[in-house]
């Protein structure tokens, strides 16, 4: 992997933990139950995301 492709990838990395930090935090502060699950599914599609850029590592 080259060094230009490393940097992708950690900068993927850095955006998809962000997103699942907002996802978390929001879902949970959410009194809306069907926008709530909504969020919570997208915490886990970027959680998704994580591990498969995370195994490119």
């Amino acid at each position: 992997m080259t060094n230009k492709e490393l940097n992708y990838v950690e900068d993927a990395l850095g955006h998809e933990k962000f997103m699942r930090s907002c996802s978390k935090e929001t879902s949970s502060q959410l009194q809306d139950i069907t926008l709530a699950n909504y969020i919570a599914e997208l915490e886990k599609t970027h959680t998704a995301l994580y591990d498969k850029f995370l195994s490119l590592l």
